[in-house]
């Protein structure tokens, strides 16, 4: 996967109305944010000081985006 191209007022006005396009950007975003965290996670302690805090807001928003995935009828997702 390359660069995190940002999500404009467009994709997200044709995601509510287009459930396989919403799917196709709810998975795109959580490749990228597991890419993401693959890189932190790699990356050197004492390079990131915060990267533990990070990781942890990650996994967090990873496991939201997945339950948004999976719930592609609208049921909401549990908060945590």
């Amino acid at each position: 996967m390359g660069t995190f191209l940002p999500v404009t007022d467009d994709d997200l006005a044709r995601a509510r109305h287009d459930p396989a396009f919403r799917q196709k950007l709810l998975a795109q975003s959580l490749d990228a944010l597991l890419l993401s965290m693959k890189r932190l996670r790699g990356a050197a302690p004492s390079a990131n000081a915060g990267g533990a805090r990070q990781l942890r807001e990650g996994v967090e928003l990873a496991v939201r985006l997945a339950e948004i995935i999976q719930n592609a009828g609208g049921q909401p997702t549990r908060s945590f």
